[in-house]
């Protein structure tokens, strides 16, 4: 059984790592640099650096930071954020990053998603896909663009089942409801996008206890989980939280 990957986030705005409840409410945590420094160190099977506002400000992504994070991690480095072309892709790889994640840009141009696995294989190419309840669609969750901010209609599982079917590596699931909530992973969509798209999911917003961690890998079929608040304020240690996965049976790497 393939290891399940513990992955800390930083969410980035203005060049620092910021956390919020429901992608607003956002606050100042730390230095993106010493953080990412501290996760690899700690045992970070991989982190993610998502500029957050790059979309909602209309620019790009902070190349500059990105490669600062680079060079003082040995792990797998994750980018998003205001990523909306193939140039905008071959500039984060660039930069340092191992794959990227497109988000709005893959509901606007689904063409420059296909581009983006053709050109760059569909091992760096993830889709990030920010969700909240609704009674409008068939899975009951809906997709949200322009950093959760503008909701467009779309069934979430169907979205995802479409980037799949474009050749995309991974999809990275957030659900609004539950971000920055501590109240535990959206399991229903995570397992539903897994469950049809048989691609590695990436279970992201909502981890606040231990049992979280191993619910999302089990019942909601994730083969990353993503965290950011019990990471930043040292509610657990990656270290504890892979430490708990394996004494229950999920495979890790320690």
């Amino acid at each position: 059984m393939q290891a399940v990957r513990i992955i800390p986030c930083l969410d980035m705005k203005g060049g620092r790592v910021v956390k919020g409840v429901h992608f607003v409410e956002l606050k100042d945590v730390t230095d993106p640099v010493e953080a990412a420094r501290a996760y690899s160190a700690g045992g970070a099977d991989e982190i993610a650096f998502l500029d957050i506002t790059a979309t909602v400000e209309g620019r790009r992504t902070m190349f500059d930071v990105v490669e600062k994070v680079a060079a003082v991690v040995n792990v797998p480095l994750t980018v998003g954020g205001g990523i909306k072309s193939l140039e905008d892709i071959e500039q984060a790889l660039r930069s340092g990053a191992s794959c990227v994640s497109i988000s709005s840009a893959a509901y606007r141009d689904p063409g420059m998603v296909k581009d983006a696995v053709k050109r760059f294989g569909s091992e760096k190419i993830i889709v990030a896909i920010d969700a909240d309840a609704s009674t409008k669609c068939r899975s009951s969750r809906e997709v949200y663009i322009n950093g959760g901010r503008t909701a467009t209609g779309k069934d979430a599982v169907e979205f995802a089942s479409e980037m799949a079917d474009l050749g995309v590596g991974q999809i990275l699931p957030t659900s609004k409801a539950t971000d920055g909530t501590k109240s535990g992973y959206d399991l229903k969509l995570t397992r539903a996008i897994a469950d049809r798209t048989g691609l590695p999911v990436i279970a992201s917003g909502g981890a606040g206890a231990l049992e979280d961690f191993y619910r999302a890998a089990t019942e909601g079929h994730a083969r990353g989980l993503l965290a950011a608040s019990v990471f930043h304020f040292g509610t657990f240690t990656i270290r504890r939280v892979k430490e708990y996965l394996k004494s229950r049976g999920v495979v890790v790497r320690l």
